[in-house]
């Protein structure tokens, strides 16, 4: 299962990580490995403690993989812990700073097999963005290369809070093919398994094709 989350995570309002917990095993065995790569240079010990102490009042356990640069990311006692993984979880910060971390890394490539062979991942705000493909620059609000693994979607993250001038921005500028998926703060866009889509949380996730609103139908499943 996949979580692309608004921003603001490992809060109360995030009750969708109950179901990522359920979707990874038994919560009181499963393990959230927590990589604070995008807040490199915002106190990333701080957003490890923060996890560690909110998935402890949910019954399970987390830990941070303290991967904030590219060595980090090309050492493979790093991309083996993620291989081995059943949740993994990127935290939010500065998507242009992840992006070339984990870009053709080993710990890139380890993060795709977990995923395919069935671990859990969400990333949260610059974390679902990179994972997207195109990727939205946050600087503007206009397109870069993402890393694709979801390809064919653009996230906003911060709905709620994100400047309408750069949403807009976003909006105007997609190709008539693109959806641009806005997510609210607290609140997950779930790819399940199978392909299907859904939304949990605190707030609202809001899909924009040709500059219109549509549905999660509009999704690549």
């Amino acid at each position: 299962m996949l979580a692309l989350v608004g921003g603001m995570e490992w809060r109360d309002g995030c009750s969708f990580d109950r179901t990522l917990l359920d979707a990874a095993g038994d919560a009181g065995d499963v393990e959230v490995l927590i990589l604070p790569t995008a807040a490199a240079y915002e106190h990333p010990d701080r957003a490890v403690a923060w996890a560690e102490r909110y998935f402890d009042g949910l019954g399970a356990k987390a830990r941070g993989l303290m991967v904030l640069s590219r060595r980090d990311a090309e050492d493979e006692s790093n991309a083996a812990a993620v291989r081995a993984a059943r949740f993994v979880y990127l935290a939010g910060g500065s998507p242009m700073h992840l992006r070339s971390v984990l870009k053709d890394s080993r710990l890139w490539f380890a993060l795709v097999s977990a995923w395919d062979e069935g671990a859990v991942l969400a990333a949260s705000s610059a974390g679902a963005m990179v994972l997207c493909d195109p990727m939205v620059d946050p600087r503007g609000g206009a397109f870069t290369l993402g890393l694709g693994l979801v390809a064919q979607v653009a996230f906003i993250p911060h709905h709620d809070t994100w400047s309408p001038d750069k949403a807009r921005r976003t909006i105007t500028l997609a190709p008539a093919t693109l959806p641009v998926v806005a997510v609210d703060e607290q609140t997950a866009l779930l790819r399940k398994p199978d392909g299907e889509w859904a939304v949990e949380g605190a707030g609202q996730v809001v899909v924009f094709l040709d500059g219109h609103e549509a549905g999660l139908e509009a999704l690549p499943r």
